[in-house]
């Protein structure tokens, strides 16, 4: 009687299978290798390079805009004047109270600003709302009323308060206008001379002159709403107004916000306009807060004062503005 041994052994190359072995470096060399460390020297050389291309706009910022910044929110507490033989000195409050006090130049230029926003605002957003609806039209030539309305924002706002402080004039254009459209009935006033004319007049001008600029917002504001919105609306048998009203003025709330901070901010800084057309006259008609903060400072000397009065507008643009943020805030 025979016996049959039969040696099983373990599966490799020669049948075709990988052993346990070649399966594991097979894996290994899949499995992604972490990095090395990147040598010191090089990332030394890559945070001298980043500060060398940072480096101007640090410094601009330093020196015109940090700075200034708290130059002038020391110098508001001090008696400091650009020409003058009494040495520099702590004051404390005193130029806030002055300001507050005994200078009625600072309320009626805190006045006019304050009148200028509320019309400037509302009108001019809502002007350049109705021309983005009319440009926005699919017609031919409205390129051309595009530019058109936007050639007075791309001028220089000096050039376009001199060209106005001559049209304002009682020989001037919009006098003779008025002359011949009325068949000489109304003559025409100087309107820049009259207190009750000189800051209406300042806010026509700039309303004409920025309103192309938030034209052009509003613009595309409006070229983002889908307009499947639109056709679901006519289906639904909404006409023009509703529309407007249910798609139209909800889709453009991102725009809306945009566009009344950058009006807000440039009525309140209402500055160069003044300077040039009326110097603040008559009888501080004209004056801002800007403005007077600029004449007491430089044209009069008294960086102090001066300082002090732009520390307080500077609070009021930070009210203003937290408030609008409050108001346009998601209600969600």
């Amino acid at each position: 009687m025979t016996a049959t041994f039969r040696l099983e052994t373990p599966a490799g190359p020669d049948d075709g299978t990988p052993s346990p072995a070649a399966e594991r470096d097979t894996l290994d060399a899949a499995r992604p290798r972490p990095r090395g460390r990147r040598p010191r020297a090089a990332r030394r050389g890559e945070a001298r390079a980043g500060l060398a291309m940072a480096t101007p706009a640090i410094v601009l910022l330093l020196g015109f805009l940090i700075v200034p910044v708290l130059l002038g929110f020391a110098l508001s507490f001090t008696n400091a004047r650009l020409i003058s033989p009494e040495p520099l000195r702590f004051v404390g409050f005193d130029n806030f109270v002055r300001a507050f006090t005994i200078d009625p130049t600072f309320f009626r230029s805190a006045l006019n600003t304050f009148a200028f926003a509320a019309v400037v605002v509302p009108v001019q957003a809502g002007f350049g709302l109705l021309l983005a609806l009319l440009v926005n039209q699919k017609i031919r030539g409205v390129t051309a009323f595009r530019v058109i309305f936007f050639i007075p924002v791309v001028t220089s706002i000096v050039v376009v308060s001199i060209l106005w402080k001559f049209m304002y004039q009682p020989e001037g254009l919009i006098n003779s206008f008025i002359d011949s459209i009325t068949f000489g009935a109304w003559q025409g006033t100087a309107w820049l001379n009259d207190p009750d004319t000189a800051l209406p007049a300042i806010i026509v001008l700039s309303i004409w002159q920025a309103v192309g600029f938030h034209m052009l917002i509003w613009l595309s504001g409006l070229q983002t709403i889908p307009e499947e919105l639109y056709e679901a609306a006519r289906m639904d048998g909404a006409g023009t107004w509703r529309q407007f009203k249910d798609v139209t003025w909800p889709c453009l709330r991102p725009t809306r916000i945009f566009v009344l901070i950058t009006i807000t901010i440039a009525a309140l800084g209402l500055f160069v306009q003044i300077d040039v057309m009326t110097q603040g006259g008559p009888v501080d008609s004209t004056s801002t807060l800007v403005y007077h903060a600029v004449l007491t400072g430089y044209r009069q000397q008294q960086i102090g004062y001066g300082s002090a009065l732009s520390l307080i507008f500077f609070v009021i643009v930070l009210v203003i503005a937290l408030i609008q943020r409050h108001l346009t805030r998601d209600k969600d």
